[in-house]
């Protein structure tokens, strides 16, 4: 099968997932993907940050074993690496796989880390999207907390989709701010510290900013700037998980 055949044929089973199972609670759809369609071949992402219990907490009730990759960019709050391990202990997660930048992509663009000053683009390549290309990599299929009402690029963002041959799986993307809340409360689930402060969408600590009242979740991150994502969710990915593969 060539790789243009792969792409096809992921795009067709991921809509067809979507069509048949984008309606399911979130915990059917992490149940239909980790033990029916990608046994084995999938992992989840998280990034431990306002509501990352949620998703966490599902996915260990299914299989507490299912590898969940965190991206240590060297940037986060120290609020969340606690976060991280409290959660992990909370669910009884036994397969936390932390994958961090390249120390030679550091040493090259990034030596005094001051490069989100200059290029935000550019920090984002080196801390996030290829570490996250290297960390799905192994995998067929990779579970996300996004949802739909995070963003104005997320507002169409299906349960199932493809990324080249890979699958994403989205299975919280039709909860409203409110089922996040509810679950949350139903399960006595820990939030990350930071949420109390009003940051309600949590990545490095140089580009995350209190959200102001009423504006959307993740108008604290890059605030001021054009810019609404960091490149792992976006197109982008397709050339870093190309590029990983080869390595």
């Amino acid at each position: 099968m060539t790789v243009d055949d792969a792409d096809r044929a992921m795009g067709e089973q991921a809509a067809l997932l979507d069509q048949r199972y984008g309606d399911l609670e979130p915990i059917e759809v992490i149940e239909r993907a980790a033990l029916r369609y990608f046994p084995d071949q999938i992992a989840a992402v998280s990034s431990f940050g306002a509501d990352s219990a949620v998703l966490l907490h599902m996915i260990a009730t299914v299989d507490a074993s299912l590898p969940v990759i965190f991206l240590d960019t060297g940037k986060h709050f120290e609020e969340t690496l606690h976060y991280r391990d409290a959660l992990a202990e909370d669910f009884g997660l036994t397969n936390i796989k932390v994958i961090g930048p390249l120390q030679l992509a550091l040493n090259r663009d990034d030596r005094d880390g001051t490069l989100h000053q200059r290029d935000t683009d550019a920090c984002c390549a080196i801390r996030k999207v290829e570490p996250m290309a290297r960390g799905v990599e192994p995998y067929k299929a990779w579970v996300t907390g996004r949802k739909r009402f995070q963003a104005s690029t997320r507002t169409a963002l299906p349960v199932f989709e493809a990324v080249g041959p890979r699958a994403r799986v989205n299975p919280l993307a039709r909860w409203s701010p409110d089922d996040i809340g509810a679950y949350m409360q139903a399960h006595n689930l820990r939030e990350n510290p930071l949420v109390a402060y009003g940051y309600l969408s949590i990545g490095c600590f140089p580009c995350t900013k209190v959200v102001e009242a009423g504006a959307d979740a993740r108008s604290g991150r890059w605030a001021g700037l054009n810019k609404t994502e960091c490149g792992i969710h976006m197109p982008v990915l397709d050339k870093s998980l190309a590029t990983a593969g080869n390595a």
